[in-house]
């Protein structure tokens, strides 16, 4: 591919096009439930296999996941439940900001709870 530069640089675009989407994905689902944080490196790892700067960030990125899951690994409970309510919290906020509860009201015959709707999408 080397001998078409043309086709090289669409394959870039490609590549850079589609690690991004797979990384904004992956940063949006991090704190719910799943593989939020595989979904991040699967496409900080797409992104890597064309950009050097992608696998440094890939490197840096494992490290600090690492050494985060290390620390809370050694924390007393009380420490760790807090970290499960303030992700619980980010949650909630962003479930609510993107008016799905309101949705999910207007499904069970609720649409009155006002207090439900999103200030943004509301």
């Amino acid at each position: 591919m080397d001998e078409h530069p043309t086709w090289r640089r669409v394959w870039r675009i490609g590549v850079g096009v589609l690690g991004t989407a797979v990384l904004v994905a992956g940063i949006v689902a991090i704190p719910y439930p799943g593989p939020g944080w595989l979904i991040v490196f699967a496409g900080l790892a797409i992104l890597a296999s064309e950009f050097t700067w992608a696998k440094r960030v890939l490197s840096y990125a494992r490290g600090k996941y690492d050494a985060w899951t290390e620390w809370l690994g050694r924390q007393h409970w009380a420490v760790k439940i807090l970290v499960l309510l303030a992700t619980a919290a980010i949650v909630v906020a962003t479930l609510w900001l993107l008016n799905a509860f309101h949705l999910v009201a207007g499904w069970v015959g609720l649409q009155h709870w006002t207090w439900l709707e999103s200030p943004i999408f509301g």
